[in-house]
């Protein structure tokens, strides 16, 4: 067991269990877990240190009834920040949640109450997003004179279309319940999402850890290039990952009808 307590953190909580799997949590209930400059460098000093320290996989909560309220706004009023500035913080955004998409081990978001502006820029980087009944979804900078600068632009225009995402950030739309599953914020819809989301971590973590680093890194990356470089780069790492050692036990069991076979429920 570890708090990472190494790393000093104060506006995250974290901790790994003996399955590897680790459970982070913002923790700034009183600000709804709203993202301030502090806690985004957190997040950078997590999400790097994570992939190194044996962690198979990743739970990310909020304390409070929120998951998180998005930019800090107080603290960005307060700040007065330059333009090149806010860019730089910007820019810190951008390394968290990069490090969280393409990091190589999967992150399980257990989403309740407020997941909005830079907060569903923030769930929008884990690779799977577990909704509870109490969970909605928006993009309110439109209507407080503000842009997206987190990657909503990139990833949240991924999941349910630029043309969503425009109406989101012109009208203030929230999305909740079962229609935000459909158009692509959250793939499960649940009473607990953190019992949900702790069953997806343990199937996740049971899987071997170079296959899951390909799952939870080369697919973002292949969406990023042409279909030619794409089918080149599943190739090779295809080649890689189906012929790993450690695979040879479960490509055994699959020969000898041993192991599970998918069949739905």
């Amino acid at each position: 067991m570890t708090d990472f307590a190494d790393l000093n953190l104060h506006n995250l909580a974290a901790r790994l269990d003996g399955q590897g799997i680790a459970t982070v949590s913002l923790n700034r209930a009183a600000k709804r877990n709203a993202l301030d400059s502090a806690t985004v460098e957190e997040l950078v000093a997590l999400f790097s240190a994570i992939p190194r320290r044996g962690v198979r996989a990743v739970i990310l909560r909020g304390e409070g009834s929120h998951f998180c309220a998005g930019l800090d706004l107080v603290e960005h009023h307060g700040a007065d920040r330059t333009p090149a500035e806010f860019m730089h913080l910007c820019l810190r955004w951008h390394e968290a949640f990069n490090k969280m998409e393409y990091g190589g081990v999967p992150v399980i978001a257990a989403l309740k109450g407020a997941v909005v502006g830079g907060g569903l820029e923030l769930a929008s980087a884990a690779h799977v997003r577990v909704a509870d009944r109490t969970t909605y979804f928006a993009l309110p900078e439109g209507q407080r004179g503000l842009f997206t600068g987190g990657g909503a632009t990139i990833r949240v225009a991924g999941l349910v279309g630029k043309a969503r995402m425009i109406d989101m950030m012109l009208t203030g739309r929230i999305y909740q319940g079962q229609e935000a599953v459909d158009v692509g914020l959250a793939q499960y819809l649940v009473e607990d999402a953190e019992a949900k989301a702790r069953e997806l971590a343990e199937a996740a973590a049971a899987n071997l850890p170079l296959t899951n680093f390909a799952i939870c890194s080369a697919i973002s990356h292949m969406q990023n290039m042409s279909a030619l470089d794409a089918a080149y780069a599943e190739a090779v790492v295809a080649g890689v990952v189906n012929t790993q050692p450690e695979a040879r036990a479960r490509l055994k069991a699959f020969a000898d009808k041993t192991a599970a076979r998918v069949r739905p429920e």
